[in-house]
């Protein structure tokens, strides 16, 4: 990428994700500003085997930044993601501030880098849930069209911010000493639980507002406002990456082995299905990684399926790792067709980047 690199709200989970990632693939620590807020500034902040030194979200100017990657929240981004393209950035926005705003870009990749076409100034990063969800059915979609989803999600606590992680690790002390729980961060202990995702609950339908993100940016994303997606969305006592149990409803009958071919072909899944050893995707195996993991492809048996087995509805179980993909990289991979659009094809077929 040309031009310098801001990641605002480097100290949180998503922007330190972010900096290794950028280290990774190889950008320089002088073209990477590591941005916070002005209680952070001047503390270093890991970049590769180097240190950055944080600079104070109030006193930046943007000036020279080729694109700013806010990994913040929605108040910080309405606050300072015009500042950053007025001085003439690109911004991908990891929160949800702009995510279902007319003529702003939600992108994945792997699934609309032509809404990128433009070249927005502003584009949307997706929810964490949301990114994997599609990534892992859009090759199916291609395929053979979907009808219908039916969802439940196995959310880390980390999805919820360094201090949920916090509150996790501490509360498995206090467990494992058999010591009382109080809940903080949390209405229920995390530390060996499974609750329904603390966002706020709509009183008239139920639906939570995770829920909600996953039904309206899936419908933005593929164009759809009449997709039928039905998804459930809990909190479990893990660390890092998210599960999904996915029941698609494909727009015709497939095959088996039509099915797993497309999902074997398709840039950044690996199939993880070894029913013999019982060896299928988990959040251990997901953790670190850029790819999503796929596993438990069967038909659903309660459902037909004909003489020759060929089914509509199919279930899977992914699980890919919500800091890297479900966030940090997908905008990383965002930044990079804003700045160089001759990149496009690598990011989106899975070349070298």
């Amino acid at each position: 990428m040309s031009g310098s690199i801001a990641v605002v709200g480097a100290t949180g989970l998503v922007g330190r994700e972010a900096l290794s990632i950028l280290a990774e693939r190889g950008v320089p620590a002088g073209c990477v500003h590591a941005i916070a807020s002005e209680r952070r500034a001047g503390e270093g902040v890991t970049y590769g085997g180097e240190s950055l030194t944080i600079e104070s979200l109030g006193e930046v100017s943007f000036e020279g930044v080729g694109v700013a990657i806010f990994c913040a929240t929605c108040e910080v981004a309405r606050a300072h993601a015009p500042r950053a393209i007025e001085a003439g950035a690109f911004v991908v926005d990891n929160s949800s501030a702009f995510r279902l705003k007319p003529g702003v870009p939600l992108v994945v990749p792997e699934i609309n880098a032509d809404a990128l076409k433009a070249r927005p100034r502003l584009a949307a990063n997706p929810n964490c849930s949301t990114i994997i969800l599609l990534a892992s059915l859009e090759p199916l979609r291609r395929c053979f069209g979907i009808a219908g989803i039916d969802l439940a999600t196995y959310q880390a606590i980390s999805g919820a911010g360094l201090a949920a992680l916090e509150e996790l690790n501490a509360q498995t002390r206090s467990l494992a000493a058999g010591e009382p729980i109080t809940p903080a961060y949390f209405g229920e202990p995390c530390a060996g639980n499974v609750f329904s995702h603390d966002s706020e609950v709509e009183i008239l339908t139920g639906v939570n507002g995770e829920e909600r993100k996953i039904i309206e940016e899936t419908r933005k994303i593929w164009c759809d406002r009449s997709l039928r997606i039905s998804p459930t969305c809990v909190r479990v006592p893990v660390e890092r990456a998210h599960t999904q149990a996915i029941t698609v409803e494909l727009g015709r009958t497939a095959g088996e082995a039509e099915v797993r071919a497309c999902l074997a072909r398709a840039p950044g899944l690996c199939v993880v299905d070894d029913r013999r050893g019982n060896g299928f995707p988990t959040p251990a195996k997901a953790t670190g990684r850029d790819e999503i993991l796929v596993g438990r492809i069967r038909p659903d048996p309660g459902t037909p399926v004909d003489d020759s087995g060929r089914a509509k509805r199919w279930c899977l179980l992914v699980s890919a790792d919500q800091l890297r993909k479900g966030a940090a990289l997908n905008a990383i991979q965002i930044a990079e067709i804003l700045m160089n659009p001759a990149r496009e094809r690598a990011l989106c077929v899975g070349e070298a980047s």
